[in-house]
Formats: C-alpha cells, structure tokens, sequence
C-alpha cells in the first residue's frame, strides 16, 4: 500500500493541499494521505494526524509559545519516517517546521516533495543550503525557480494555484449575495484569515473604514471575516464569514493584509492598499533580514510597486483611508495604473493547473 505524509500548517497551505490530494488521488487511486492539516485535507480523504490549528502563527515572538508543541510534533513524525510508514512527504510552505521534517524525512530515506517554496529569497540566500534534503521543489511564483536552480535546488515553477480557482461572480451579483446594494460603491477589507492577524489589524481597519464612510457616505463596507476571529464594534461594516471570493468579486477597491491576499485581490482585479502589523520585535527582527524592496507579493511579481504598502507605523486609519479613497473612482488615473498593474501579475502566475502539475512530480518521486 503506497501511503503518503502531506503537511499543511495553515488554512491556504491546506487547500493547496486539498487540491494535490484530490489530483493524486486521481493518477493513484489507491494510494492512502495521513497529515498535519484541516478541514479541507480531511474532507479531501487525508486522515488528519495533527490539527494544523494549534500550531499555525505568525511572527517570530508569536512562534515563541508554540516551539515545544513543534518539537513534540517532529518527534513523532520522525519516528513514523524512521519506521518507514511513508513512501513520500509532501509538504507546504511553513519553513520554520517543514524544514526540520523535510531533514527527518531524507535521513529516514523518504523523499521529499516541498510544494510552495520557503520565502527564502526576501530573508537572504545563504538559507537555500537547508533545503538539501528536498529532492523537488515546486515553487508558486514566477521568480522563484530561477532563483532556486541557480543555488542547486531542482525546483519546477507550476504555476500559481489561484489560477484554479472559479471566476468570480459579476459585481453587482456578488454584492447582492453579501446583502448589499448593487448600485452603491463597497470597499472590501481584508485583515487575515488568522484569529491573530485579525486581532492585530481589526482596530485599524475599522478605523480607516469609518473615515472612507465618513467621506464617502454612499461607499458600502464589507470585512472577508476569518472563522474563530472577533469584529469588535462593526458598526456598519458587513461582516462575511467564509470563502472570500464573494468580497473581492464585490469590492471596488480594499485594504487588504499582505502576502496572499494581495494576489487574491490581484485575480479580482481589485485596486489595493497592502498593509501589516506584527508585534514591534518581530519588525524590529523582519525588516533588519528582507533583502527585497516590497513585501506585498503583487509588487514582487511585478517588479515594481503595483499598490502602495504602509507597514507598521505607517499603518495608520488616517494614511489607510486616504490611500485608498481615490481607488474607489474607476477613472481615477490611481486605479487605472494600478489595474495595468494587476493585470501582468495576473498573466505573470502562469496558466491554470498548478495542482495537477504538483501530482505529476509526486507520481514521478513514488516511481
């Protein structure tokens, strides 16, 4: 019985996952998935080991709580790996434990697949030397693989695996779907998709909310709200529960968290203004390691600033609203150079197929 260990440490890297999962499955129907993961993984077919809830942070005072649990989780995956329960591990994203898993594996004689590649570009190359012990790397952005080839990693570009996903409902659909005027202007926030994130950002989000509205007056607000995170004091903003797609297809313009965010807002083509906030050590620790000029990820593709970042200090309600307030007016040449923008990130995450693509290195490492 073929049996593969996928890893997925937070909620993206578990649909990803999902996705790989149920691609697999179709190229080798009997093969068996047990995994670190959530519910996507598990509705997928993967027996969950682990919940990746109780380890999934960010920051790195944040991640501080959480090492003995990673330390007891390597322990009892290495054991599986020694004993040779695995014939490949897949994993995603999240270096900080994939790494050490990726080496307990190849000392166990399992090969490694690692799907979405460490950020290892933004934090300095000299890092690249931990990913010996992957066999592939399958890299998500479009820099990425020539980037990690140069260094001596075998890593494959195969596309971005939003590409997969539906197309988005028209606006005016989609706003009546969130139980808002079609008619009127919506601007869409975007705090995380941690309880977390969300703590950290909520405050200044909603602030900068009320002074768009304040401005504004016909503008609707509507929050992409994470499940298990708390809205203090809406007001008049509409809080979504769920998949997200419904208030990017419905926003004119958002204030969205940085990394994947910023290209999901990308593929809706929606006008942003990215912005982040961590504890202030963990920023004192960040911006003294990035080695690249953006954080957001629209901007990196790009090769250029696509949106405006205001990060940390800079993040403030009042530099928030009035950055974003001209994004709101289609003509206004803002918008318009932000969506010539958008559009060659778009074309720059490659064609639809990344999860197939994924399951096609995975089949060829199992032989």
């Amino acid at each position: 019985m073929t049996r593969i260990y996928i890893s997925a440490g937070e909620p993206s890297a578990d649909a990803h996952a999902a996705a790989v999962t149920v691609a697999l499955r179709r190229r080798l129907p009997g093969v068996e998935f047990e995994a670190l993961g959530g519910p996507l993984l598990e509705r997928a077919g993967a027996r969950v080991l682990d919940r990746m809830e109780a380890f999934s942070v960010v920051g790195f005072v944040e991640a501080l709580a959480k090492i003995p649990a990673h330390y007891r989780l390597l322990g009892r995956v290495r054991t599986a790996f020694r004993a040779g329960r695995y014939d490949l591990a897949i994993l995603l994203d999240y270096p900080g434990y994939h790494l050490r898993a990726a080496a307990a594996a190849a000392e166990a004689g399992v090969p490694v697949l690692y799907y979405i590649a460490p950020q290892m570009w933004a934090w300095g190359a000299g890092r690249v030397r931990k990913l010996k012990s992957v066999e592939r790397l399958a890299v998500i952005l479009p820099f990425e693989e020539t980037f990690f080839r140069e260094r001596g990693v075998a890593a494959t570009f195969v596309g971005h695996p939003l590409k997969d996903r539906p197309p988005a409902a028209p606006r005016s659909e989609a706003r009546r779907m969130l139980g808002l005027d079609p008619a009127r202007p919506a601007l869409g926030l975007f705090p995380g998709s941690r309880a977390q994130e969300v703590a950290r950002h909520w405050k200044i989000f909603r602030a900068a909310a009320d002074r768009v509205a304040a401005a504004r007056p016909e503008v609707q607000l509507v929050v992409a709200g994470a499940p298990g995170a708390h809205y203090p004091d809406p007001g008049p903003i509409r809080i979504h529960t769920g998949d997200p797609l419904p208030v990017f297809a419905a926003a004119d313009a958002g204030i969205c968290k940085s990394g994947t965010t910023t290209l999901e807002a990308a593929m809706a083509d929606v006008p942003m203004v990215i912005t982040y906030r961590v504890h202030p050590v963990s920023s004192f620790i960040a911006f003294r390691l990035l080695r690249v000029p953006w954080v957001g990820l629209v901007n990196l593709v790009a090769g250029y600033e696509v949106a405006p970042e205001l990060l940390q200090r800079r993040a403030t309600p009042e530099a928030l609203a009035e950055s974003v307030l001209p994004l709101l007016d289609a003509n206004h040449p803002a918008t318009r150079r932000q969506r010539e923008g958008l559009a060659l990130v778009r074309e720059r995450l490659g064609p639809p197929g990344a999860a197939e693509r994924v399951a096609e290195i995975a089949a060829g490492l199992l032989g």
